[in-house]
């Protein structure tokens, strides 16, 4: 499935991003006054793509659309290959992306969150303040001791981000990593080669010859769209997720101006946060709080739902989209801090 390099101009990226067309592998399109030069698909696009699993259940159709025939039920942390990509019959869908799972059939993509398993290479040498990883494979478990046979504390899925705390040696003989959970400030451990430590290069902040004061986030809540602007001009955009009415309850994010004043480039959160509200959700990548509350802008690793409400007030976003926002708003958090706080951020106007 290919896709010409021609400009594309702005009505295109809103058909796309309506259609969905943006969250497998383009959750994020940097945009560009003459238009968006992207190779939306490439060759080897499928080679490696899976889905994980990300509701209790899911049934495979027979054609990509609910009205077509169950074929086969999968549970919670499924991983399947995916190989293709397709568009529903409904045009009245606000997402109408179902991926191919080989002969076997569609699958809706909003419970199904995309991943990869890439193995690395793990390193014994450990900064003394600890270490960024993102989880490149479609989970690993947390245990109390390096040992596949010790009690799980948690459950670590793709994209979610951890502070390595040190390497040891695992029962296994191979190498493993110490992560700090941040909220209860506990020490698990999981297996090296589940974990990528992220280099400080791909932590370095975005723009930095653009002032603060002309960066702007702009959420738009009818549209579940966020764009990001330098001097008035979008230079990015992708597809959100935002609060909802929900079988627990009525869960607003406010409009109005807000601060990106603090930042983590990961949090645990859980039961007695507002953004949790009953979930335990380790390693919540590239958060960027607005209020005093909690609420915030980050990476979603439990849906990959996005295009309408569904939050309980955050704004969700794909884990690669927010952590291009990471980067590019303030304040800057230096590789070896856990947060930014209470310092000037990056302004974030939020519209219905």
């Amino acid at each position: 499935m290919t896709a010409d390099k021609a400009a594309f101009s702005r009505r295109d990226f809103l058909k796309l991003s309506g259609l969905g067309l943006l969250g497998l592998f383009v959750p994020n399109m940097p945009l560009r006054a003459a238009g968006f030069p992207l190779n939306l698909f490439f060759e080897d696009a499928f080679d490696s793509q899976q889905g994980r699993i990300t509701s209790r259940l899911i049934w495979l159709y027979d054609k990509p659309s609910f009205n077509g025939n169950r074929v086969k039920m999968y549970w919670r942390d499924s991983v399947l290959s995916i190989t293709n990509v397709t568009v529903s019959e409904d045009v009245s869908d606000y997402n109408r992306i179902w991926y191919e799972i080989g002969n076997e059939g569609f699958a809706y993509s909003g419970t199904m969150q995309p991943v990869r398993t890439l193995l690395v290479v793990p390193v014994n040498n450990i900064s003394a303040t600890g270490a960024l990883g993102e989880v490149s494979v479609p989970f690993t478990d947390a245990h109390e001791r390096a040992d596949a046979g010790a009690p799980v504390a948690y459950r670590m899925y793709y994209e979610t981000v951890h502070w390595i705390m040190s390497a040891a040696a695992g029962s296994d003989g191979k190498i493993w990593y110490q992560v700090l959970d941040d909220k209860w400030n506990k020490l698990y451990y999981a297996p090296g080669e589940h974990i990528r430590l992220l280099p400080d290069d791909e932590l370095a902040p975005l723009s930095t010859e653009i002032p603060g004061a002309d960066k702007k986030i702009q959420v738009r809540l009818n549209d579940q769209l966020l764009f990001a602007y330098e001097n008035d001009s979008p230079v990015f955009a992708t597809r959100t997720a935002t609060g909802a009415v929900l079988r627990s309850g009525t869960y607003t994010t406010p409009t109005g101006l807000f601060m990106t004043y603090h930042k983590r480039p990961t949090r645990h959160m859980a039961a007695g946060d507002i953004t949790a509200s009953g979930y335990d959700l380790p390693g919540v990548p590239w958060v960027m709080y607005i209020t005093e509350s909690g609420i915030s802008l980050h990476g979603t690793y439990w849906h990959n739902d996005f295009g309408r409400p569904k939050s309980h007030g955050c704004v969700n976003l794909s884990p690669s989209a927010a952590k291009w926002l990471f980067r590019w708003t303030s304040p800057v958090v230096k590789p070896n801090e856990q947060f930014a706080y209470k310092t000037k951020g990056t302004l974030v106007e939020i519209v219905n």
